[in-house]
Formats: C-alpha cells, sequence, structure tokens
C-alpha cells in the first residue's frame, strides 16, 4: 500500500478506532467503515450474546471492510478476571494478580497462549492487554487484581512474556496503561486520576516495566488518562504533546504504535469536550484514536480533524508517519479483511481453562 493513493480523509480514517454500542452493525457504523473508512473497530461483551454471534459479527464487519484500501484492525480487550470480553460459553480465566499469586511463569505463559488462540482463530488481531501498571492498591481500585505484581521487579517477570506470548499468537499486543496507574487513586472512566508521584520516581518505578517492554519489542503501547503534576500541564498524559514526545518517542525511542485511552470516558468528556479532546490527541502524538460518541459528535469530529489539516493546523507529514506505521503493523501481523474466522473448539478450550485453575488451585475467577 502506498500512502501516496490515500486522500487526507482515509488517512485519517485509519487513525480513529471505534467502540459499538449495538450487536448489530448499524447505520452509524456502517457508515464509519465505508464512509470515513476507520482503521479499526474494539468490540465488548455487550456486542453479542453468544459465541456463534460474535463470529458472525466479525465476519459481517470484515465482509463491510472489503471495499475499502486497508483492513481492520479487529480489537477488543480481553484480560481475563473481571475485564472479561468473551461470550458466556467460553470459561473465564483468572485475573493476572490472582495467576501472579501461583508464582508459576509457565501457567501465565500458557494462560496467555490461550486467551491469544482464542482470539486469533474468532477473527480478533488485536488485544489490549497485558497491563503493566504495579499494585499499589487493594483489589477494589479500578486497576485492582489486574496488575502482575507489587513491585516493577514482579510486572516485568510476568507482563512481558505475556506480551510476548500474544505476539506469538499472531496477535498484537498493546500494553497498558502507561505511565502507570499504580500511583493513582481514581477511575479514569468518572475522575482525572492526578498521579502522586514525581517523574523522577515513575522514570525509576512505574514507567520501567514500559521501557523494558519497548527493549523486548513492544508493537503497540496505550496512553493513560493520567494528570502527572509539572509535566503534562493542563492534560493528560494522553494529549500531552510534551509527555509522549520527551518520554516516550525520545527517551525510550519507542517506534511502536501509540494509543489513547477510550476519549469517550467522562474524566476527559467533560472536562475537555469530545472535540476538542481528539484535536488534542491527533496533535500530541497519537496515532490511533479511540472513542465512542454519537452520530452527530463523530460527523463534527471528522470535518473539524479535516479542515484542520487541510488548512495545515495539524501537519500532514505528522498523519502520514502515523498512518506508514499502521499500515505497516496491519502487514507485520498479516491483517486481512479475507481471513475468515474459524472458530475454537469450546469444549476444548474450556478444559484448558479448567486444568489450569484446578491444577493451581486458584479461586473462581
Amino acid at each position: 500500500m502506498n500512502i501516496d493513493d490515500l486522500t487526507i480523509e482515509e488517512k485519517i480514517g485509519q487513525m480513529i478506532m471505534i467502540g459499538m454500542d449495538t450487536n448489530y452493525i448499524t447505520d452509524r457504523i456502517r457508515k464509519m467503515i465505508i464512509h470515513y473508512k476507520i482503521g479499526g473497530i474494539i468490540l465488548y461483551r455487550k456486542n453479542f450474546n453468544t459465541y456463534n454471534d460474535m463470529l458472525k459479527l466479525i465476519s459481517d464487519l470484515k465482509e463491510l471492510n472489503k471495499v475499502n484500501k486497508i483492513p481492520l484492525f479487529i480489537a477488543i480487550d480481553q484480560e481475563g478476571g473481571r475485564v472479561n470480553r468473551l461470550p458466556p460459553e467460553i470459561k473465564n480465566l483468572p485475573s493476572a494478580n490472582k495467576l501472579a499469586s501461583t508464582n508459576n511463569k509457565d501457567i501465565i505463559i500458557n494462560s496467555a497462549k490461550i486467551i491469544g488462540k482464542i482470539l486469533k482463530k474468532s477473527g480478533f488481531n488485536l488485544n489490549f492487554s497485558p497491563v503493566l501498571d504495579i499494585k499499589r492498591f487493594e483489589d477494589s481500585h479500578p486497576i485492582g487484581d489486574r496488575c502482575y505484581g507489587s513491585t516493577k521487579e514482579a510486572v516485568i517477570k510476568y507482563g512481558i512474556p505475556v506480551m510476548k506470548e500474544f505476539q506469538n499468537q499472531g496477535i498484537i499486543s498493546v500494553i497498558k496503561h502507561f505511565p502507570g496507574h499504580g500511583s493513582t487513586k481514581y477511575d479514569s472512566h468518572f475522575l482525572l486520576p492526578i498521579v502522586d508521584y514525581d517523574i523522577d520516581f515513575l522514570q525509576k518505578e512505574d514507567m520501567y516495566p514500559f521501557e523494558q517492554a519497548i527493549k523486548q519489542g513492544a508493537d503497540a503501547i496505550l496512553i493513560g488518562h493520567l494528570l502527572i503534576k509539572k509535566v503534562t500541564g493542563l492534560y493528560p498524559a494522553s494529549l500531552s504533546k510534551k509527555f509522549i514526545t520527551k518520554y516516550l518517542k525520545k527517551k525510550y525511542r519507542y517506534r511502536g504504535l501509540v494509543i489513547t485511552d477510550d476519549l469517550k470516558m467522562k474524566a476527559i468528556k467533560l472536562i475537555y469536550g469530545s472535540s476538542s479532546a481528539v484535536e488534542k490527541a491527533f496533535k500530541a502524538g497519537n496515532d490511533i484514536i479511540i472513542f465512542r460518541f454519537n452520530n452527530s459528535e463523530e460527523n463534527a469530529v471528522f470535518k473539524k480533524i479535516t479542515n484542520l489539516a487541510k488548512k495545515g493546523k495539524i501537519k500532514e507529514h505528522h498523519i502520514n508517519r502515523s498512518v506508514r506505521k499502521i499500515i505497516s503493523m496491519k502487514q507485520k501481523y498479516n491483517i486481512s479483511d479475507y481471513d475468515i474466522p474459524i472458530g475454537i473448539d469450546i469444549e476444548k478450550i474450556n478444559n484448558e481453562i479448567m486444568q489450569i485453575i484446578e491444577k493451581e488451585k486458584i479461586d473462581d475467577p
């Protein structure tokens, strides 16, 4: 794919990933794919009732996108534990923290292998997992038992092999939530979390697992909606060009995909407004912007971003750089809309999951 063959509208579309509110393809979704030529869709459990429903929805999305030049990212955030997006016929693997409590690295890698296998055979190609945050809070915290440990060493020991196993299974692994939720109290779905530690501490602790993951081939990183005093200014890390450029791209020499957390989260939408947040996300240096707005908001956002790009207020060479990375990643993982999901043997997969739970005597997830 030659980027020169794409219009500015098609390039901007590639940098957008949206969520769905229904279990079928609405006119809104059809328009986002056919007209705006978006780069990806993220699915949740609310989007399907059964495993067969999920396979059909993914197949239908791929079929719809075949008229476009570039295949879709079909994404999910499947961690296990409380973050379980798969249909109810598939048993749930335990949370990261419960798996890590076994002190058995092989079990953790095998769990990632099972998830990767399920996703790949079901038609997904990108997973927002693992969490590389450090656990400094109770399980009831928004991140809670989703962490692999309370030290950077534990997170590195268990989290990075999970990332690499997803990659081995042909799934793009998006590590999250850079620079780390470990020093926050609030849930960015509702309130804007403020990081309580200074940047020097963060670099030595919370950001260290991400640095090591980058050195070991991280393909994609999700930037959290985290406000760092004296560093990100009035904006969270996800919308801060200074932070993304200085620390992620320059200090860690990261060249993979930079992805925002969902801009529909109330903490972002209420403080900055949907249109302003998307504009800021583009200008901050994110390669993929995730949002789930209503139809009128989406139309306004696309129109605004396109106009800004045409006027040079969002630099087209920056857009080109992001789109080249997106296309390169899709080629690296051989993503194609013509790969029809073959599905899994649910009984066999469930047996594999139960073997892990029973062998390690892990409580029900």
